[in-house]
């Protein structure tokens, strides 16, 4: 409508015009909403960039809408507090601590994002990670004497939360500690709008403090769903310092809700990884309420360890870059492009076939179905395949059979599967000398059978 004029509005659709329509959506009345817009649209036609800039906030309202529908997944959290648990003041001597492993996507990804996951439905097939013999990502909670919330993240960071006023910017991804203030808010253990003051809450509600740890030891950008894990950590971490009992699908819900307060969206398929252990089958149906449902695949150990064997994990120097992804590819949704949506009924497809060739055992399947899943991927977000990584696989070609880009591709880390175990030594020799592949490293990868791991340490001084 705009005729190619006008540019791309990808800035936040703020304009106070659209303010009563966007607090009808907010108040679940979807029809004043949309007569609301309608209304407003008309004053907005005149001109490509001002048609543009109402695009934009129609796309605000549609991310309102999403953001109610996921909401509806709060039905499938269960949390109640553990008879056993300790006075809220008792225990200032503890570190309750949640490991988790990174996730592989193996076919299905991008039909686990809202809203694709509950119009289309949604099925994934994925793994948890160890790396280098560990689960790499992680936080700890403990309670503390001063009724304060201290946050320590990457690089020993550390934020001290004094105020109220210290988590109004939670929603904005890029702000400190903006993850960590989400799972605070969505946990229950604070809330801003309250009139008390932040210290009046802790020493009401809880009679404590609280610092949390956080980590990840992956890079910036891998693709292996770090940040999603790393909530679905928080909030474990979180629930059981506050003595609460609950299960992983609750928090593979929670993460749900924690992302969409967030603002920064996202599907199920990460905490799916990164919470549950082994390999499994994760679905949602096409509709509401939005219910994850996690199927651990019944692989023997001995299969189990030969696909560890086979498991060539390269981080190719090249962040992922995510911006404008996500938007993108649920424009195109939105659009109902052909294209978007034929490859979203095919990504289904392959994922059924994958689980198949896994609860059966049928190797070459499963291998074809990864590098099919890889071609998918490419076609539902364009140029997410750097050209370093097609020298890569081309140099790997001989050696490897079934391969993708971690996540949604662009960068991160390169899965691939040998095609003979013993060809390891000579896959990580090669790397190295790939044209365009400099600065790329081979990681030690593995299935981990367990998932999320929730312990306990003692606090020294």
């Amino acid at each position: 409508m705009a005729g190619g004029r006008g540019g791309l509005r990808s800035g936040p659709a703020a304009n106070e015009a659209f303010a009563a329509a966007y607090r009808a959506f907010d108040n679940e009345d979807m029809a004043g909403g949309i007569a609301l817009m309608a209304k407003e649209r008309k004053k907005w036609v005149g001109r490509p960039d001002l048609l543009i800039r109402c695009a934009r906030h129609y796309e605000g309202a549609a991310q309102i809408c999403i953001r109610k529908a996921v909401a509806s997944a709060k039905k499938f959290i269960s949390v109640s507090r553990s008879e056993t648990a300790e006075k809220p003041s008792d225990k200032h001597d503890t570190w309750w601590v949640a490991e988790c492993p990174a996730r592989i996507d193996l076919s299905g990804g991008w039909t686990d994002t809202p809203p694709i996951c509950y119009e289309h439905g949604g099925l994934v097939i994925n793994a948890a990670l160890l790396i280098n013999g560990k689960r790499p990502i992680g936080a700890k909670v403990r309670r503390t004497a001063n009724f304060s919330v201290v946050l320590i993240g990457d690089n020993d960071s550390r934020l001290e939360l004094l105020e109220t006023s210290d988590l109004s910017d939670y929603c904005i991804p890029n702000a400190p500690g903006a993850l960590l203030k989400t799972c605070l808010i969505f946990a229950n253990v604070l809330d801003p709008q309250l009139p008390q003051s932040l210290s009046e809450q802790l020493q009401s509600k809880w009679g404590s403090g609280f610092e949390i740890v956080s980590w990840s030891n992956l890079p910036q950008g891998s693709g292996l769903g770090t940040s999603s894990i790393l909530a679905a950590a928080v909030v474990a971490a979180l629930w059981s310092a506050l003595g609460m009992k609950f299960d992983n699908e609750a928090v593979v819900h929670a993460v749900l809700c924690v992302e969409q307060m967030l603002t920064t969206g996202g599907g199920w398929q990460d905490q799916v990884g990164g919470v549950f252990g082994g390999i499994k089958a994760a679905s949602s149906a096409a509709k509401l309420p939005l219910q994850v449902q996690t199927e651990k695949l019944n692989i023997t150990p001995e299969n189990l360890e030969e696909f560890s064997s086979r498991i060539v994990l390269i981080y190719t120097g090249k962040p992922r870059l995510a911006k404008n992804l996500l938007q993108n590819v649920v424009r195109n949704w939105y659009a109902r492009e052909e294209s978007v949506v034929s490859t979203c009924t095919n990504l289904k497809s392959t994922a059924e076939k994958c689980r198949d060739s896994l609860q059966n055992w049928s190797f070459d399947n499963i291998r074809s179905c990864i590098t099919e899943y890889y071609e998918q991927k490419k076609l539902m977000a364009a140029g997410t395949e750097p050209v370093s990584v097609r020298e890569l696989i081309a140099a790997l070609t001989p050696y490897i059979s079934g391969h993708t880009l971690a996540g949604a591709g662009g960068g991160g880390f390169f899965f691939c599967l040998l095609k003979n175990p013993e060809d390891r030594e000579e896959v990580e020799k090669l790397v190295p000398s790939v044209k365009g592949a400099h600065g790329s490293v081979v990681f030690g990868a593995a299935i981990d059978v367990s998932g999320m791991k929730l312990t306990t340490l003692p606090v020294t001084a």
